[in-house]
C-alpha cells in the first residue's frame, strides 16, 4: 500500500482513549475559555484548531461558532442518513451507505483518493453510528471503526453541538486514531515524498522574514483532515435553511469555497473538477442507497 493511499484511509477517523467524556456544561465553559481566541485568530472567523500526538496516537480537535440556531442544527445532525449527505461532501470519500441491523446502526464509508475511483478501489470503514446524548440544548454524535488499514485501529468521529442563542451554535469536533509501525512508517514515507511540501494550521514559530511557519509532520496532516471534515460540517449546516432541492449544489460549493480559503493547507482541486467528480459520487451513492431501501 503507498503512503499517498494509506493517509487517504485515515482520514475521517478517530480513538477512544484521547477523547474525554463531555456534556454541555464543560463544552459552555469551553466555550468561554476560547473566547479570545474565536475572536482573533488566524482562520478570520470563531475557529480554534489543536492537534496532538503521542507515542501511538494522533488526534485533531475543532471548536467553532457556526451560524445556525440549535433548533436547526440539531436535529440535521442526530439522522444516520443525513450523515452520508454530509460525510459526501468531502473529497476523500466515495461513498457512503447507512444501515441498521437491530439496535445497531452503521455507516460505511469508502475512502480513497482525491479523484474519481470506483468504490472497490477506495477503503471501506465500518462505523458504528451513536446518538449518545440528546437534549434541548445538546447534542453528542459518535461513529466509531474497530480497525483500520496497517494495523490501525480504533478509530472515531466525535461531534458536538450546544446552543449559544437564537442565532448561534458551538461545535466541537473531534478525530483521531491508533497507529503502529507498519502505518508510521507509510506516512512517514508520504512526508517525506509526495507530502513534503503540505503543512497544517498551527503557527509553531515565524521565518527570519516575519512569515508563519506551520506545523508539519504527522500532527500538520491531521490538523488538514479536521479541517476538511469541519468544513463539510459547516456545509452541510449552511445549506439547511435553502429549499430541499437547492441544498445539494449549495453545500458543494460552499465545501469547496472553505478549502479555498486556505489554498497553502488544503487546495487540491479546481471547482469544476470538484463538482464533476462528487456529482458522480452522489448520484452512485444515491442509487445504491435506494437500492439496498428496496431490497
Amino acid at each position: 500500500m503507498t503512503p499517498t493511499r494509506l493517509l487517504c484511509l485515515m482520514l475521517l477517523c478517530a480513538p477512544t482513549s484521547l477523547l474525554q467524556a463531555a456534556d454541555a456544561p464543560t463544552l459552555r465553559a469551553r466555550h468561554q475559555a476560547l473566547a479570545a481566541q474565536l475572536a482573533s485568530n488566524q482562520f478570520q472567523r470563531p475557529l480554534y484548531l489543536e492537534s496532538t500526538q503521542t507515542d501511538n496516537q494522533l488526534q485533531g480537535d475543532i471548536y467553532a461558532e457556526v451560524a445556525q440556531p440549535f433548533a436547526q442544527a440539531g436535529p440535521a445532525l442526530q439522522g444516520i442518513e443525513q450523515w452520508c449527505e454530509l460525510l459526501i461532501l468531502h473529497l476523500n470519500v466515495k461513498g457512503c451507505h447507512a444501515s441498521a441491523a437491530g439496535a445497531q446502526a452503521v455507516l460505511t464509508l469508502h475512502v480513497g483518493r482525491k479523484f474519481d475511483q470506483p468504490l472497490a478501489a477506495a477503503y471501506p470503514f465500518e462505523f458504528r453510528y451513536q446518538v449518545q446524548v440528546a437534549t434541548a440544548d445538546y447534542l453528542r454524535v459518535a461513529l466509531q471503526a474497530a480497525e483500520g488499514p496497517l494495523g490501525t485501529s480504533d478509530y472515531r468521529i466525535v461531534l458536538e453541538v450546544l446552543a449559544l442563542d437564537e442565532q448561534r451554535s458551538f461545535l466541537h469536533l473531534s478525530y483521531a486514531y491508533r497507529y503502529g509501525t507498519a502505518a508510521s512508517l507509510a506516512m512517514q514515507g508520504y512526508l517525506a515524498t509526495t507530502g513534503r511540501d503540505k503543512v497544517g494550521f498551527s503557527i509553531i514559530g515565524q521565518t527570519a522574514s516575519g512569515e508563519p511557519v506551520y506545523q508539519g509532520d504527522m500532527r500538520g496532516v491531521v490538523e488538514r483532515n479536521t479541517m476538511r471534515y469541519y468544513l463539510a460540517v459547516d456545509a452541510y449546516l449552511g445549506a439547511l435553511a435553502l429549499p430541499a432541492k437547492a441544498r445539494q449544489e449549495q453545500r458543494l460549493n460552499d465545501w469547496h469555497s472553505g478549502v479555498e480559503r486556505y489554498p497553502r493547507q488544503l487546495h487540491e482541486l479546481e471547482r469544476a473538477d470538484y463538482l464533476a467528480m462528487k456529482q458522480q459520487e452522489i448520484e452512485r451513492q444515491q442509487a445504491l442507497q435506494q437500492g439496498a431501501a428496496v431490497e
